[in-house]
């Protein structure tokens, strides 16, 4: 290509706070009437004073100091003016010029993604347009709610690495326990500007894109309205090829703001981009500025726990996860600890028994990801439900594990003990005993019945005689039906070579 990418994203996610940043309102609003939830503050009526939410700033503060990035110790409030109809008092109380947050960064796919800043402010009544009428609606239950935003150097290369910081990033979220950001319920939104640049003309310097010669940037684009990671890749991408295009064909692009349409999988033109003069920036003059101590950062920093992408490196070296699996089961907190725990009680039991558990753990480990990954999932998936919600304990789902392992039953059997824990929970040897799903390892009993499998397929076993020796799994399959899948398939692969 003969062109550089060049992203930056802006992330804004909803805290979970009680009340809502600058007013007493429930900063829930589920299941609120339209308006209901509001108060003369957070509608901006006239004389009315803001009080900060201090939870607010400290779980700002607390996502600054996970993210590795520098505090403000002196911060503030800002105006950014602007008129919307969703804005009440005509501006936003946001951060301009001192965030709470700065120079911090977040590993992606090995690289370092420097964030530009992290600041707080106040989100906006929600627009709603009837189809049909001429009117439009607004609902303030929103408005108010604590936001975070995020914005990152203009130093992401592909639309994919877009999307995996922003699901990082969700992660990190969820493990402080300060957001859902839940895409899908606008608990987190994402604005991605690109720019299209020609090899070899620019430079990133000192925070700045720079033009090297005579060479003209092309502007950046914003993209908003992208409410899934999905349309984060897709939104992009698209965006990348129209600005190519327009380029190839000597047509002009403009510093403007475009909306993602994800029925038509299309970005449109919405607005000329504002620039931060435009929203005439000011000190908020009802907020004194916030004096951020040692001492407060000190007791903050207590709160920090191991993120997902640490989490990530640890679960590959330690159990010797694969790159995939571990992403999979640290990118929620809970199927994290569950794993963890699941991993330590199957280390309880290998030291009980006597053998080494560093000449075990790394097998068992793989193992216990696997059934995770594979099996567990396929019920939570098709119930839609999380690992919160399943009724199997991690000692009895070790258990499981270890009845595999020790070769009490075979994998199929293993999968029907699973689905019986899952509907109802329970110990799986009881269930074992129960479904009569012991693995047959009696020798004699299993070659009396692979002589009657051979003697009941002669044609089969004319061809593996005659070297076919794929007819092999045949008659292991014809064997594992015989018994009702509870076979030793190693034992009974070793028979039929025996008796051929």
């Amino acid at each position: 290509m003969k062109y550089d990418i060049i992203i930056g994203l802006e992330i804004h996610a909803g805290l979970k706070t009680k009340r809502k940043m600058f007013c007493a309102c429930d900063n829930d609003p589920a299941g609120k009437k339209p308006n209901e939830n509001t108060c003369p503050i957070c509608l901006g009526h006239p004389g009315t004073l803001p009080a900060p939410n201090y939870k607010a700033i400290e779980w700002a503060l607390l996502l600054g100091l996970a993210l590795k990035g520098k505090i403000n110790k002196l911060s503030k409030f800002d105006r950014k003016n602007y008129f919307y109809p969703d804005l009440p008092k005509g501006y936003q109380i946001s951060q301009y010029d001192l965030p709470f947050v700065y120079d911090a960064s977040l590993k992606v796919n090995g690289r370092d993604i420097d964030i530009t800043r992290v600041h707080l402010e106040e989100d906006t009544g929600k627009n709603t347009h009837p189809v049909g009428k001429n009117y439009s609606l607004i609902d303030f239950n929103r408005a108010g709610t604590p936001l975070l935003e995020l914005v990152t150097e203009p130093i992401i290369e592909s639309a994919e690495e877009a999307k995996k910081f922003c699901q990082t990033y969700q992660q990190i979220l969820r493990y402080l326990d300060i957001s859902n950001a839940d895409m899908e319920k606008g608990e987190m939104r994402c604005e991605a500007n690109v720019s299209v640049q020609e090899k070899d003309e620019w430079e990133y310097k000192d925070g700045e894109i720079r033009a090297l010669g005579d060479y003209k940037l092309n502007p950046k684009i914003e993209v908003k309205n992208i409410n899934s990671f999905k349309a984060v890749e897709k939104a992009i991408n698209y965006e990348i090829k129209r600005q190519i295009n327009a380029i190839e064909n000597n047509e002009k692009l403009i510093q403007e703001t475009r909306g993602w349409n994800d029925k038509k999988n299309i970005t449109v033109s919405q607005r000329v981009k504002e620039t931060s003069a435009d929203y005439r920036y000011f000190p908020e003059p009802d907020i004194p500025p916030i004096k951020i101590d040692a001492s407060w950062l000190k007791e903050i920093k207590t709160n920090i726990i191991e993120l997902p992408p640490k989490k990530k490196e640890r679960f590959i070296k330690q159990y010797n996860l694969s790159e995939e699996a571990a992403a999979i089961l640290v990118s929620d907190k809970y199927l994290a600890d569950y794993t963890e725990k699941v991993i330590s009680e199957l280390r309880a039991w290998i030291d009980s028994n006597g053998d080494k558990w560093e000449r075990q753990k790394r097998k068992l480990a793989r193992a216990a990801g696997n059934w995770l990954i594979s099996e567990l999932f396929t019920h939570l998936n098709k119930d839609n439900l999380s690992i919160k919600d399943i009724k199997i304990t991690p000692e009895n789902f070790a258990e499981l594990i270890a009845l595999v392992y020790q070769g009490k039953i075979n994998s199929s059997a293993g999968t029907k003990i699973l689905a019986q824990m899952y509907k109802n929970g329970g110990d799986p040897g009881n269930i074992m005993q129960d479904m009569g799903l012991e693995q047959i390892d009696d020798e004699a009993e299993l070659e009396k019945t692979i002589k009657q499998v051979i003697a009941d397929n002669p044609k089969q076993a004319e061809e593996y005689k005659n070297g076919k020796k794929t007819v092999l799994k045949f008659f292991i399959g014809q064997t594992m039906s015989s018994t009702k899948g509870k076979a030793n398939p190693i034992l009974v692969s070793k028979i039929i070579k025996k008796l051929f």
